[in-house]
């Protein structure tokens, strides 16, 4: 049910925008008064503001594009965007549904940087904590930034050393990483169990911008026992997590998940 103050104006406004910013310099203004079921007069004077207001721009053929205003705005969005910040803010509801611990790391070279973290009730000691790095190529945090990577890429990025292992579980060689992390790109998310620390398990989602780029990822992390029960429900809600911080940093895309 829409709010009592709700502005119709404003909202086909935004039906307007949206329909532009998915078909720039296609739809002239019989088009979008077909999808959109608005009358051409009422379209005209609503394209007409939004054309002096900066947020559309006429093309050749009277077609729209957005325009410089909204990208104005977007910049002032962006600046504002805490990635910190968000993450604390967020993960709250998600540490409450599953009770287990939550970390938030970038990925730099072929480490995690460790950002942040939010605990469960389990006193459980992590074996990393933020500003602390650990190798990607061992980690689902890590993993699941991999995933924007080719093999080529992979094998530059871990070429000055050597894969080493931190459990008998750990991934050591480039061709079972690489197939490791497409799997994970499938699914949209990755899971580690006992490659980093024996006893630990994880699950991780990526986290990403505007730009559809991976900037960051997140895990819940958890004991063998714990992870025996709440595997499931903690894939669903760390790629939940995962979106909600996507959509703050500006990603307009879809849930990625394919949960086997």
């Amino acid at each position: 049910m829409k709010e009592k103050y709700w502005v119709p104006a404003i909202e086909r406004a935004h039906k307007v925008l949206e329909e532009i910013s998915e078909h720039p310099k296609k739809l002239r203004l019989i088009d979008l008064s077909k999808k959109l079921e608005i009358s051409k007069s009422s379209l005209y004077s609503l394209l007409n503001t939004l054309e002096i207001l900066g947020w559309i721009t006429k093309e050749e053929g009277d077609t729209y594009s957005l325009g410089h205003s909204l990208g104005a705005l977007s910049a002032g969005y962006f600046h504002q965007f805490d990635i910190l910040q968000s993450f604390y803010k967020e993960a709250s509801s998600s540490v409450l549904s599953i009770n287990e611990h939550i970390q938030l790391g970038i990925l730099k070279e072929g480490d995690v940087v460790y950002l942040g973290k939010m605990e469960g009730d389990s006193r459980v000691r992590l074996v990393t904590d933020p500003g602390m790095c650990f190798p990607a190529y061992a980690s689902a945090i890590g993993k699941i930034q991999l995933i924007q990577y080719s093999k080529e890429q992979l094998k530059q990025i871990y070429a000055s050393h050597n894969l080493e292992k931190k459990t008998p579980n750990t991934i050591t060689n480039i061709d079972e990483l690489y197939d490791n992390v497409q799997r994970a790109k499938q699914r949209g998310y990755a899971t580690e169990n006992e490659e980093s620390a024996i006893g630990f398990h994880c699950v991780a989602a990526p986290i990403y911008n505007f730009e559809n780029k991976i900037i960051a990822g997140v895990s819940f992390t958890m004991l063998e026992n714990s992870w025996n029960v709440k595997k499931d429900a903690a894939q669903e809600e760390i790629i939940k997590l995962a979106y909600r911080l996507s959509q703050l940093a500006g990603y307009t895309g879809k849930v990625r998940q394919n949960i086997e």
